[in-house]
């Protein structure tokens, strides 16, 4: 009877453990945009004129949306290497940036996706964050972060929301960098001087 009622206890540890990570508690989508879905989806929802590299993510644009109900700004960021125009990023900035609408959004997040696996804010709450981490039967990653700041300038000021499909970032991330290795090997190659069997210049190699 005791080892039944371990049994059972360890099944719902289990279960509750990996509640964020069943396939269709997964949050992929919010204000009309959805991760894995190609850019031109939502063309009517973004400024393409504005799509620019991400700084040190070159593989990575992003554009700037247009004014949505609710939201103040907002970067939608895809790839270009791997699965070329695919959303992997989506960043939007509320509308209203107060610390009771935070509090409010935080309390519907947790009712939807269960407590957050990570606070990543700083520890006199000057700036709020909190993440949730997913994976899907496929091993698809997606994290969700919800943020508070008023007064951090390093971060972006108010209340925002993060949405990252992991995964299909490092794809197109990797994809990227070797494509770019194997152009830099190429262009060595088309540099190389010609090679020389006799006696080496010697004053090249000695500093004066």
């Amino acid at each position: 009877m005791r080892k039944c009622v371990l049994v059972a206890m360890a099944a719902g540890i289990m279960t509750a453990a990996g509640a964020h990570g069943l396939a269709g508690e997964i949050p992929l989508s919010i204000a009309g945009f959805t991760l894995g879905r190609p850019i031109e989806a939502v063309s009517e929802k973004v400024i393409m004129e504005t799509a620019l590299p991400v700084r040190y993510m070159e593989n990575l644009h992003e554009v700037e949306i247009v004014p949505l109900e609710g939201f103040k700004a907002g970067l939608i960021a895809f790839g270009t290497c791997r699965t070329p125009s695919t959303i992997v990023r989506i960043k939007l900035k509320y509308a209203d940036g107060s610390l009771k609408f935070y509090e409010e959004l935080l309390t519907r997040f947790k009712q939807t996706f269960g407590e957050p696996d990570e606070y990543q804010g700083d520890p006199f709450r000057v700036f709020i964050s909190w993440k949730w981490s997913f994976k899907d039967q496929s091993q698809n990653r997606v994290s969700l972060v919800l943020q508070h700041n008023l007064k951090d300038e390093d971060e972006k000021i108010g209340n925002a929301v993060k949405l990252t499909l992991h995964s299909r970032l490092e794809e197109d991330e990797q994809c990227y960098g070797q494509q770019k290795s194997n152009r830099r090997a190429e262009l060595r190659q088309r540099r190389l001087p010609p090679s020389s069997s006799g006696e080496p210049s010697w004053g090249r190699f000695i500093p004066n």
